[in-house]
């Protein structure tokens, strides 16, 4: 059983350590959502009327946010029923993923949100454990 799961997240990329009985595994999935939707390489258009034949910002974010609820909804499966979970990373991605996963984990699961920098998978894999092994033990009454 997945007890304590620990998440680091961007917009890009999310590793996930499972913290199970038998011990820990190390998993990154990859999100297909452009930072920044915009034209092709950055490179102006020669053709006449070009503003005409991008695309409008409203569609494009609705295409982003698709894609981020996509990423979300992945990273959501992986957790599967977890008691404690520490969402961990640079900017707004892990408060977005908190919001979402709210409403879906179990009331008993206890998220928490730290902001980090960049980080390698064996630092993932150090702060995670550091951050359990000061953490309270679980105390569920039902």
């Amino acid at each position: 059983m997945k007890t304590n799961i620990g998440l680091w997240i961007d917009q890009r990329k999310a590793v996930i350590l499972l913290g199970t009985d038998e011990g820990a595994t190390l998993e990154t999935l990859y999100s297909h959502a452009d930072k920044q939707p915009g034209r092709t390489e950055g490179h102006r258009s020669a053709a006449p009327f070009e503003p005409q034949l991008v695309q409008a910002d409203d569609v494009r974010q609705r295409k982003f946010s698709a894609e981020m609820k996509q990423y979300h909804e992945e990273i959501q499966s992986m957790i599967g029923e977890a008691r404690r979970l520490l969402i961990f990373g640079p900017g707004e991605a892990g408060k977005h993923l908190c919001t979402h996963l709210r409403s879906s984990l179990p009331s008993h699961c206890v998220i928490e949100v730290e902001t980090a920098d960049k980080m390698t998978d064996r630092q993932i894999s150090d702060h995670v454990r550091q951050h359990f092994k000061k953490a309270a033990p679980i105390i569920l009454s039902n």
